[in-house]
């Protein structure tokens, strides 16, 4: 199946997602890939990002499908990877991806780290996976980020100065999108 359309799934907290970190940036250039349609929504339950509210909300209300790259940030990442355990989609692009919650009770509440990850599940539904990590990040250690690509054996862009990747723009994710669409 080609691709056709890109879903960012923000982080956790994120408040106005149109105008938070590089979301609103990312989906306006998303947009103007032909044949492309890229969505952002504020996510019910933005705090603590439940498993039980999100991916639902993934399925019925964004419709994720074998069409469908998930770019996803954080918390996210964490949803993209917890939904492509039970449901095939064209990608992922995980951003700031983690395996634990970090001793952090809000993480904790989610729900996605309640068990283990299943990696060759999520290789068998996801046909393309890319992955942008930095090892200067304030709140994921690298050790994590690199179980993720280990783990789904990402294409994985190791940044030493992205932080948490929450700049205004990035391009690179736009160049992954580009990429894929050509690999359709």
């Amino acid at each position: 199946m080609p691709l056709t359309k890109a879903i960012i799934v923000p982080g956790n907290g994120a408040g106005d997602v149109e105008r938070c970190n590089w979301y609103g940036w990312a989906k306006k250039q998303i947009n103007k890939i032909p044949d492309m349609t890229c969505l952002l929504r504020n996510m019910p339950d933005p705090v603590t990002a439940r498993e039980s509210i999100w991916l639902p909300f993934m399925q019925e209300e964004l419709q994720c499908d074998e069409e469908t790259v998930i770019i996803g940030h954080s918390s996210g990442a964490a949803a993209a990877m917890r939904y492509a355990e039970t449901h095939k989609v064209f990608g992922l692009i995980l951003v700031g991806a983690y395996t634990s919650d970090l001793g952090d009770e809000n993480e904790r509440e989610s729900g996605y780290f309640s068990r283990p990850w299943e990696w060759e599940q999520m290789r068998r539904n996801v046909g393309h996976i890319v992955q942008f990590g930095s090892t200067d990040d304030p709140f994921l250690p690298w050790k994590e980020q690199q179980a993720v690509a280990e783990g789904l054996g990402a294409e994985l862009h190791k940044y030493t100065e992205r932080g948490h990747f929450q700049n205004t723009q990035f391009p690179e994710l736009i160049d992954a999108v580009r990429k894929l669409r050509t690999a359709a």
